[in-house]
């Protein structure tokens, strides 16, 4: 009698011990991660674009998209900037990338959005283009406030953007982790821009990186486990993942990024 009584007394002590070790204790915030975690002093906002292309299209899709795209860009009255366009070189195949900077944030999108809908040259330039796809999807995102803008560069370089599908609460970590991580990246200027995600696939971030060639990235991502920290860092941000992408891709001639 007396051992069932102690095996009872200690039963609720015992289910509260083992609860604690599947609840994740969450820190208050006080702000979205979007205002803690991105850039302070500039309002941009960026749309990643994925076109899935007909593979016998690929040709006359990048034909139109170099004749039409940088027109915008140039443009003073849109408040836009194509940032870089490329095709996917590794990774999936017959696919265009695309990214834009919006200069002012969701009114400026808007004011783009508005004003191509009256500019027939771009009206007839998606009827063309939508012959061309299989599918497009985009995402509007923000940019880290560790990560360096993107800015024309000169080439020739490939580029290797690197998409991370985060456990969704993980945003926070990931943003402290890597505040610390990209100064192990830094040496090679191969830092291109970091984004996460706003509206589209949410907990999505990407990592922009720049390379003379795949020889070069391999050397350089090498040369990262050799530095002390890295390996620490690496190992706190996987489990925040969920599904991971690389994409290493060609910059089209008309791209600010080459």
């Amino acid at each position: 009698m007396e051992k069932r009584l102690t095996s009872s007394n200690n039963r609720p002590r015992e289910d509260s011990w083992l609860k604690s070790l599947f609840v994740r204790k969450v820190d208050p915030r006080k702000d979205a991660h979007s205002n803690l975690l991105a850039k302070k002093e500039t309002s941009s906002l960026y749309k990643l674009q994925f076109h899935n292309v007909k593979p016998e299209c690929l040709e006359a899709y990048n034909k139109i998209c170099q004749e039409v795209l940088p027109k915008i860009h140039e443009d003073k009255h849109y408040p836009c900037t194509l940032v870089g366009t490329w095709n996917t070189w590794y990774g999936e195949q017959d696919q265009a990338v695309h990214l834009w900077r919006y200069e002012g944030g969701y009114p400026a999108l808007t004011e783009v959005m508005n004003k191509l809908r009256e500019n027939q040259e771009f009206v007839e330039f998606r009827k063309a283009r939508s012959n061309m796809l299989l599918s497009r999807k985009n995402q509007l995102l923000l940019e880290f406030s560790f990560w360096n803008e993107p800015i024309p560069r000169s080439g020739p370089n490939i580029y290797e953007l690197r998409s991370y599908q985060l456990r969704p609460g993980t945003m926070i970590e990931w943003g402290n982790y890597w505040a610390r991580a990209i100064r192990f990246r830094q040496d090679g200027n191969e830092a291109v821009g970091g984004f996460f995600s706003q509206i589209g696939q949410l907990y999505m971030v990407h990592h922009l990186w720049a390379y003379k060639d795949l020889q070069s990235r391999e050397d350089i991502r090498n040369a990262a486990w050799h530095k002390h920290g890295w390996e620490e860092l690496v190992y706190y941000t996987v489990p925040l993942i969920q599904e991971m992408e690389s994409r290493i891709m060609i910059p089209l001639k008309t791209s600010p990024l080459q």
